[in-house]
């Protein structure tokens, strides 16, 4: 470590370089130092083991910094130039020559700092249309990405598990000093609910390729907007820290700029992502990710208060390591509370296949008023389709068949697990039913509604004549179901979505996701304030 500070020493004086310095600046983390010069960037890795990276070894040193040029050039174009060894003669130390090579540094070209990301957020010069882009950007990365089984079992539930588990057990001698013991329990035992509940979700990933050899570090002080988007600093010294789920890569990102204050970038990032990669699964996975993103820089902020001798809460680290964690907090609560999603609006509207549609994606339960109806005795003294009013049109039949659907819903978010209900809701006393549930059982509450011109939708029944189906509307109801079907207008906003389904389902589910998304958000957010 000596002959490393002496380094460093050497590294901070301008002839020390073969080349003008026009403003010589030192920056530290705890794993490296930086000398930046004005047009280039010498980045130095501490000789130093912290158990997940161990750098005290002058040969490893020199093999990572290899590693993480080459690995950075994957989203950095020409900004990581290559590895300069530092010499020793006599007493002198220099770049390159003859003598001894003591120590290694990449060497970067210098990138403005007013061009970062997360500058630009603090400095309001980054619009969504640029983070779209951003999102667009990492998708076609993870395209074509590296993949294989050596590195699928890095998304696999066991893996995470794993994972999740080391940082509880090392935020435990945190908690109650340092850290609020009630939020952290939350935090951890929703973790675990999560890891048990959507096991087939993690497996389900693996096989759609969705693991790969990502960033690692993908945070908004790494990212640059400038005559392109340049993407550096990603984690070389563990395949473990790096490789993953794509929808884990993307959740430190969209974590630390939901910390800077602006959620609409995030959901830019999220809008540009999906609309390239059509990877519609991240939506189920992100604020569980989130969540373990911000439990890591929990972790770290605590480790560095405690290594760094300041008074547990009273420095900048603790007070660092509780924003951290009340931010894992709010992502495990929106994760954690169950959702109640209602597809409703007129038959033929096309309700029913986006409820299979949402029902896929989110790995959900789904109960139709259709299959509960036909479940009641009274279906069977019916054949074929009946007038609306009669039959199983009947208005107590038809309240009893919400009755049942309601009761199903209500058995699953009792469980803690969100569910969608398939059924027209036309009435604003079904409506109130559901957030009467909703309020009881402290769920989210979300009616998509679907609507369609009176032409697309009596084409739709009609195709319906003489085949056997679920539903057992027909054309000659529509005008009686439309002259009943009550606006949703009581509905707050953040209650309510509406689906235009003239065009096709593949084209809207990327904004139809996002606002479901949104709206959950801002639902949840909502809660937290009033807390």
């Amino acid at each position: 470590m000596k002959t490393f500070e002496r380094i460093c020493r050497a590294m901070a004086h301008p002839e020390f370089y073969p080349h003008p310095v026009s403003q010589l600046e030192r920056r530290e983390t705890h794993i490296s130092v930086v000398f930046l010069t004005g047009e280039f960037v010498y980045k130095l890795k501490k000789p130093v083991d912290f158990g997940f990276l161990d750098y005290t070894d002058l040969q490893t040193r020199k093999r990572l910094c290899e590693l993480e040029a080459a690995l950075n050039r994957r989203l950095s174009g020409e900004v990581y130039l290559g590895v300069a060894a530092v010499c020793a003669k006599g007493d002198t130390f220099r770049l390159g020559g003859d003598g001894e090579e003591v120590e290694y540094a990449v060497v970067m070209r210098q990138l403005p700092d007013e061009g970062s990301f997360s500058n630009r957020i603090a400095s309001s010069r980054v619009e969504p249309g640029d983070v779209i882009s951003l999102g667009g950007f990492l998708a076609d990365f993870y395209r074509t990405a590296e993949r294989g089984k050596d590195i699928d079992r890095y998304g696999e539930r066991e893996t995470i598990e794993c994972n999740t588990e080391e940082n509880f057990r090392q935020l435990a001698p945190f908690v109650g000093e340092l850290l609020d013991r009630e939020h952290f329990e939350f935090v951890m035992e929703a973790s675990r609910g999560f890891l048990r509940d959507f096991d087939a979700l993690f497996r389900r990933r693996v096989e759609q390729g969705k693991i790969c050899d990502g960033h690692g570090d993908l945070r908004a002080e790494h990212v640059y907007f400038l005559d392109r988007i340049q993407v550096i600093d990603c984690v070389e010294f563990s395949e473990r820290l790096r490789c993953g789920d794509i929808a884990a890569d993307l959740a430190f990102l969209h974590m630390d700029v939901e910390r800077l204050g602006r959620p609409d970038l995030s959901l830019a990032l999220l809008q540009g992502y999906t609309e390239s990669s059509r990877d519609f699964g991240l939506y189920t996975l992100l604020d569980f990710y989130a969540c373990y993103r911000a439990v890591v820089k929990t972790k770290v902020a605590c480790l560095s208060a405690s290594e760094g001798g300041e008074p547990l809460g009273r420095g900048e680290m603790g007070r660092r390591a509780a924003r951290f964690l009340d931010l894992a907090f709010r992502f495990a609560v929106r994760f954690a509370r169950p959702t109640l999603l209602i597809l409703c609006g007129l038959p033929g509207s096309g309700k029913s296949s986006w409820a299979k549609k949402l029902a896929y994606i989110f790995a959900l339960s789904l109960f139709g008023s259709d299959a509960v109806r036909k479940d009641l005795p009274e279906y069977g003294e019916h054949s074929g389709p009946v007038a609306l009013g009669a039959g199983i049109y009947r208005p107590e039949i038809r309240s009893r068949a919400y009755a049942r659907l309601l009761a199903a819903a209500q058995a699953e978010l009792k469980r803690g697990r969100s569910v969608i209900l398939d059924a027209t809701f036309s009435r604003r006393k079904w409506r109130e039913e559901a957030v009467r549930l909703a309020g009881d059982l402290d769920a989210t509450l979300l009616f998509c509604e679907c609507v369609s011109s009176e032409r697309t939708l009596l084409a739709r029944l009609a195709r319906r004549e003489g085949k056997q189906g679920q539903s057992d509307a027909r054309p000659e109801h529509l005008h009686g179901l439309s002259e009943e079907f009550e606006s949703l207008d009581e509905l707050p906003a953040e209650q309510r979505i509406r689906i235009d389904t003239e065009g096709s389902q593949e084209a809207n589910l990327p904004s139809v996701l996002l606002d479901v998304y949104s709206k959950k958000r801002v639902q949840v957010e909502q809660i937290l304030e009033r807390l």
